[in-house]
């Protein structure tokens, strides 16, 4: 292969915000990401100092399903302190994190990244979430990392304890590494207590009922991505996506004068869109933020539809984003979070078969403004024929 490592989904994501309280609030209370774990980086070893007088140092880590992770939000002036920011100043993403399938992918993807002169945070093994990882940058100084053996939160909803991060690495990890069932079996014999980690509580009530099952809200995020990021040179961006972490290109767009360029790593038409920054000003977008939109999928076209009455019931601003500019996905909705960044909120992405063709674009379907949405829609080939949500909604 081209690359000691293949990429086989976008793993979790993350911002740097300025209002961290507003923004927990609106991630857990109104998308419904559950709290897996709260870190609080002043308790590091080291970094009470670098962080003192900051009034609030605590970084938050997220699921929405058994993945230990799949969102992030810290605290910017944390994050500037600890890892100072690349590029223009505008990249408010924390990371973006694509998993692979192996450790020794990871190792030897870490070597790959030396070899090929790549600009290279660091490899090792972070706690909460005991994966695997390394960190490289991409042109305009977002943080990309590849990472394996996400932990698992399970049918009690219990985090691993803070007691057994004391497998961390801070380094290149050499290979082999004991297995997770040998380091649980380790930990129980060394006295820990291996169900004392964190536990998270719903915030509100469950009044809504959702596919037969009872939920505080009227769905349900089954699946996090695509990621659109802005970018100066989106040539010099492209080959980067392509060349150093193997996206395939699936389809390149003009808006407006303007290519666009959307890439994948498996099935799914794109994980990934790559936008020209110069097209901020055009879609009415504030420059504070390189990242255009993040996207959560929810399990049916009804979710969907609820979803968007719920979050404009409790005040959420949603924007128009020109039906052009989500190939692949038909009908989406973009709420603005605290930070005013954009989430696009979505039911279905067109797959990809083995041909390596997206569905040609006379024969997709016309998707509507919001407020021109029909009750029901017909079903697609590839309708449901994405990543299936595993485990229970609730």
């Amino acid at each position: 292969m081209p690359q000691p490592f293949k990429i086989r989904r976008l793993g979790h994501f993350g911002f740097n915000v300025t209002n961290l309280e507003e923004c927990v609030t609106f991630y857990r209370d109104l998308l419904g990401f559950k709290v897996s774990d709260i870190l609080d980086f002043s308790t590091l070893p080291g970094l009470s100092g670098q962080l003192s007088g900051m009034s609030d140092t605590n970084g938050y880590f997220f699921h929405h399903g058994g993945d230990h992770h799949s969102f992030v939000l810290f605290n910017s002036q944390v994050m500037d302190t600890l890892m100072p920011p690349r590029g223009d100043g505008d990249v408010t993403i924390n990371q973006i994190t694509w998993q692979t399938g192996s450790l020794a992918e990871v190792v030897n993807g870490t070597d790959y990244f030396r070899e090929q002169e790549v600009p290279l945070l660091r490899a090792g093994r972070d706690m909460p979430g005991s994966n695997w990882h390394v960190y490289v940058y991409d042109p305009d100084g977002h943080i990309n990392e590849l990472y394996y053996g996400i932990e698992q939160v399970g049918w009690n909803a219990l985090s691993k304890p803070r007691e057994m991060y004391y497998r961390g690495f801070q380094e290149q990890p050499e290979l082999p590494q004991m297995s997770e069932q040998t380091e649980l079996e380790e930990a129980i014999r060394t006295g820990i207590d291996v169900n004392s980690g964190y536990r998270y509580e719903e915030t509100l009530p469950a009044d809504f009922e959702v596919e037969g099952v009872m939920l505080p809200r009227p769905f349900k995020i089954t699946k996090v991505g695509p990621v659109n990021i802005f970018v100066n040179d989106l040539e010099a961006s492209a080959q980067y996506y392509t060349d150093v972490l193997g996206f395939r290109v699936t389809e390149e767009i003009n808006y407006r004068d303007q290519k666009v360029v959307f890439l994948r790593v498996g099935s799914e038409h794109h994980s990934l869109g790559l936008f020209p920054k110069e097209m901020r000003r055009q879609l009415g977008l504030g420059g504070h933020t390189t990242c255009l939109s993040f996207g959560v999928e929810v399990g049916s076209y009804e979710q969907l539809k609820n979803g968007v009455a719920f979050l404009k019931e409790k005040g959420v601003k949603f924007v128009e984003i020109p039906n052009e500019l989500h190939p692949g996905i038909d009908y989406a909705a973009y709420a603005i979070d605290p930070e005013g960044t954009c989430i696009q909120i979505y039911c279905y992405m067109e797959q990809i078969g083995w041909d390596g063709k997206p569905r040609p674009a006379h024969e997709r379907r016309p998707s509507l403004p919001m407020d021109q949405w029909p009750e029901a829609i017909e079903p697609l080939s590839d309708t449901f024929a994405d990543q299936t949500f595993q485990g229970p909604l609730g």
